[in-house]
């Protein structure tokens, strides 16, 4: 399990600088385990990250272990050849532009500023989870939801009716059906397979203060539609941006400009949970909507 010598270089150099608490661990698990799975099993993958981050300063869960594994396979490295192309679906997001992430951050705008811009905003102390999902996902879609990436479930909308404040999770693109094929050919209801087309990219800044995460979010808001932007109830904020009818090719370059920018490349992966809007996290902390603009989506229709 401990065995680096068939390791390349790089990989044997990322499995030794781990971040710690606070600088991208999430982030790191599946940068990680992207370039693991050419030489690694899944369980071995899952050993090697879990020693690597013993000492990171926080309890990393098995389940975050699990879903960076799962995650990250769509997009696993391929180690190259001579003479042989690589695949575009596995080409490289770009590495952070502290520079520009700094210039736009100084400019003083923050989460105060993300509230003021907001044309809807609830101030009542009400959950108003129910309505936020109505206009998110008019009809009575199939959506997938969770209380944790663990425990899930795929219902039509009316079913899941008056159930969505207490759950902490949503697939933000409605479902082909209940269920589908997983990767290793079982079936599950949360699966990529089963999910429909895009319709909402969920940026998630993880690191910074909370006034630098919505300083990034204001300003992709000036290249895209901000629906939504949904704090974790613990250190991120989520970016809704409408997506639906555009193109894979126009929305992959705006998530490598948000990428440039320090979010979470994760977030592509179409069936990736996303925080479910003024819901409730596993610790028990809500998380709260600070910018809502129902226009956006309701003028698409």
């Amino acid at each position: 399990m401990t065995r680096s010598h068939d390791l390349p270089r790089f990989v044997r150099d990322l499995l030794a600088s781990v971040p710690s608490h606070g600088e991208g661990v999430h982030r790191w698990l599946f940068r990680t385990a992207r370039v693991l799975h050419p030489y690694r099993s899944e369980t071995e993958i899952a050993a090697t990250l879990r020693a690597a981050v013993a000492g990171c300063g926080r309890t990393v869960a098995e389940g975050e272990i699990a879903d960076a594994i799962l995650n990250s396979k769509a997009c696993a490295w391929e180690p190259g050849a001579v003479g042989v192309q690589r695949s575009p679906r596995v080409s490289a997001w770009p590495t952070v532009d502290h520079q520009l992430r700094e210039s736009i951050t100084a400019n003083g705008a923050g989460l105060y500023d993300l509230w003021e811009n907001s044309p809807v905003r609830f101030e009542d102390g009400e959950r108003y989870t129910e309505r936020i999902v109505d206009v998110l996902f008019p009809g009575n879609p199939w959506l997938c939801v969770g209380a944790t990436s663990r425990t899930f479930k795929t219902r039509h909308r009316e079913e899941l009716r008056g159930e969505l404040a207490p759950l902490a999770l949503i697939v933000p693109s409605p479902m082909k059906g209940q269920t589908g094929k997983t990767q290793e050919g079982g079936t599950s209801e949360h699966t990529l397979e089963s999910t429909g087309p895009r319709r909402f990219l969920v940026v998630e800044f993880d690191t910074g203060t909370g006034d630098e995460q919505a300083a990034l979010l204001l300003h992709l808001a000036e290249r895209a539609p901000l629906a939504l932007a949904v704090h974790s109830g613990g250190k991120s904020l989520h970016g809704w941006f409408y997506s639906a009818g555009q193109g894979e090719g126009a929305t992959r370059g705006f998530m490598r400009y948000a990428v440039s920018l320090g979010a979470d490349p994760l977030m592509w992966t179409r069936s990736q949970f996303a925080r479910m809007p003024d819901g409730t996290r596993d610790t028990g902390q809500q998380q709260t909507v600070h910018f809502f603009n129902p226009a956006i989506v309701e003028e698409a229709k």
